[in-house]
């Protein structure tokens, strides 16, 4: 996959819902939310379990790939690279693990942070915040998939 440049004018436009993979997490088919607003990205996670792997901080956690299907689950994996106190959609502050991972986006990948958080409440099992697509992407609100729509297979 092609990398994003940093710098000048961004060349990819997405809309305010994209599909999306995590190649480091060997997660493929999410679809997210592109939320502005948002300063942070979050996966919805479960289960998670902090732990110490060489002195280096890791956490093991659940996910649910599938939009609206509770019934498929991941065990992930990943370095955790800090702890942030994150304003949640009700206002309301809350300690969250934080891990780096890869994005792909259409035939883009980058670098970013999510935060790993309980949405089972939420539409959207991944939510992309601003600090993850500056830079690199432009949003358009009024248009969805723009980076391609999927069929998404159930295993």
């Amino acid at each position: 996959m092609a990398s994003q440049p940093t710098r000048g004018a961004p060349t990819l436009t997405v809309g305010w819902r994209e599909w999306v993979d995590l190649p480091d997490l060997g997660l493929s088919g999410i679809k997210a939310k592109v939320d502005t607003g948002a300063r942070t990205s979050a996966l919805h996670a479960f289960a998670v379990e902090p732990y110490r792997d060489g002195g280096v901080l890791r956490a093991r956690f659940r996910i649910q790939p599938a939009h609206r299907d509770n019934r498929i689950e991941r065990l992930c994996d990943a370095e955790v690279v800090d702890q942030r106190s994150v304003k949640n959609s009700g206002g309301d502050s809350e300690l969250r693990l934080v891990i780096g991972t890869t994005l792909a986006l259409g035939d883009h990948s980058w670098p970013i942070e999510l935060t790993l958080t309980a949405r089972d409440n939420m539409k959207f099992r991944m939510l992309l915040g601003r600090t993850a697509i500056n830079g690199r992407a432009l949003v358009n609100p009024e248009r969805s998939y723009l980076t391609g729509r999927r069929t998404v297979t159930r295993d």
